[in-house]
């Protein structure tokens, strides 16, 4: 029996979905020239609860929360929202729109690594591949200098802190390692908990996590020095990292199978640079497009479907689902 081909308006959700993914990994750089970063995340995660407040009512027929529920549910945000938020905004602050995209796509050859390591999962020799070219491309990116007379028009200059950059890159890989643990715990989830739920509930966890620091650093911040264009991306960054995203990738994965999707995920990257090129004037030498390459390589690698009949299972729809949730 023929499978009727998937729509292409699934398949442009899937790929709409990773290029804001992209968008708002760039548009933080901005965001982290005028807001300090334990601000902006609590502002966010603030942003997203008001949206999002009527995802957390839990569903007619739905099972209610078990205490293991609970508590997947707190390391989820605490690894995923509030550890990711922080290495990430950092890491951007420190490098560059273009070094977090190429860092991100590693996000798979992580999820494979964590899943051997806590689910004792077989890592196959494609897989290893994948593997090896995410750490060749976050090396070369690591190594790679701006071109000669580029213009360094970063919106705010970053500290001028010794290995600054090589700081930065580790937060990034830091914060892939955190999306990745926030992966493979989602799988744990199941189908107990929709993933609409998941997403409120783990955001009013990562909201109570980041108070404190977010409270400390808006008592010491004037508000009336952000103008109303940061305003503006402040939103659409909260909306797009916790609604949109999830909301497109669902409606693509309804009818896309999960392996298959997850070759959409090369957007990311690919949109990342090409904000911070475009829009921020950052460089693009010679190392970064060996490092975009091999990242585009390697996730490639590790999320092309092995065979073209091939379907997902509940846990792979959870395990692909659960890497668009994201701040």
């Amino acid at each position: 029996m023929t499978t009727a081909r998937p729509p292409l308006l699934a398949y442009a959700c899937l790929a709409a979905s990773m290029a804001l993914v992209g968008s708002y990994v760039g548009a933080s750089r901005l965001l982290v020239a005028v807001l300090p970063v334990f601000l902006l995340a609590w502002l966010r995660f603030g942003i997203a609860a008001v949206a999002m407040a009527h995802w957390v009512r839990r569903r007619p027929g739905e099972l209610p929360l078990s205490a293991q529920d609970r508590r997947l549910l707190f390391w989820e945000s605490f690894l995923g929202n509030f550890l990711f938020s922080v290495c990430m905004l950092y890491g951007v602050l420190l490098t560059s729109a273009v070094s977090a995209g190429v860092v991100m796509a590693a996000i798979p050859a992580a999820v494979a690594l964590l899943s051997r390591w806590w689910l004792g999962e077989r890592i196959n020799r494609r897989t290893q591949l994948a593997i090896a070219c995410a750490a060749v491309g976050i090396a070369v990116l690591a190594l790679a200098r701006a071109p000669a007379g580029s213009p360094q028009a970063a919106p705010s200059a970053a500290p001028a802190l010794p290995g600054g950059a090589l700081l930065g890159h580790a937060l990034l890989l830091a914060a892939v390692f955190c999306e990745a643990s926030y992966v493979v715990i989602g799988k744990r989830l199941t189908g107990r908990v929709s993933p609409r739920r998941i997403s409120a509930l783990i955001n009013l966890w990562g909201l109570a996590l980041v108070t404190p620091l977010g409270l400390w650093q808006a008592l010491q911040f004037d508000f009336g020095s952000l103008r109303a264009d940061t305003w503006v991306l402040l939103v659409f960054y909260a909306l797009a990292a916790s609604m949109a995203t999830v909301w497109l990738w669902m409606r693509g994965l309804a009818q896309v199978p999960a392996p298959q999707a997850g070759v959409f995920t090369v957007m990311l990257p690919i949109t990342a640079a090409a904000v911070g090129v475009v829009f921020l004037g950052e460089p693009f030498g010679t190392g970064h497009l060996v490092a975009l390459v091999m990242a585009l390589a390697g996730l490639l690698l590790a999320t092309w479907p092995a065979r073209a009949d091939q379907r997902s299972t509940p846990q792979e729809v959870m395990r692909t689902a659960s890497t668009v949730d994201k701040p």
